[in-house]
């Protein structure tokens, strides 16, 4: 797991800008590196609720290099990110997520605790709440195709 935040530290590592004042005890080296990390990690085990993994890892890192190289800072970490997203999509569920805890269904009972029953591998819910999966597609904002449909009037 650690392979995909170490490659985009490496590739971007020359470029940080060093610290003038050290704030606490990390230095930007140290905040970039433990940023990559988090990121891997959340894509890790929360893929289902970490929309934009490459956005908000950049949003989190690009404070630490000048502006000059911002453009290569977004395109390393979109395709590092990209790749980790396909590594992870590809490994096997066998009952445990990547750091081996046992995975549940990503729903929660009438009582507010969560499923804890097995999830199926394509969507993260377990049989009897694969109804969720299904709404979870249909859900469109309220006046989302509105818009659309008045211009296509127009024209």
């Amino acid at each position: 797991m650690y392979r995909f935040s170490r490659a985009i530290y490496r590739e971007l590592a020359g470029d940080i800008v060093e610290d003038d004042v050290r704030l606490g005890d990390a230095t930007n080296h140290e905040r970039v590196l433990r940023s990559c990390e988090a990121a891997v990690e959340r894509l890790a085990t929360d893929r289902h609720y970490f929309a934009r993994p490459a956005r908000t890892l950049f949003n989190d890192i690009r404070v630490y290099f000048p502006v000059c190289v911002q453009h290569r800072v977004w395109t390393v970490v979109d395709r590092y990110m990209a790749f980790a997203d396909e590594y992870f999509q590809r490994q096997p569920l066998r009952g445990f997520d990547i750091n081996g805890n046992p995975l549940e269904c990503r729903a929660t009972t009438r009582k507010g605790t969560p499923c804890q029953r097995m999830p199926l591998p394509h969507n993260g819910y377990c049989p009897s709440h694969q109804h969720l999966a299904e709404t979870e597609e249909l859900q469109v904002p309220a006046g989302a195709h509105a818009g659309v449909r008045d211009f296509e009037l127009a024209a």
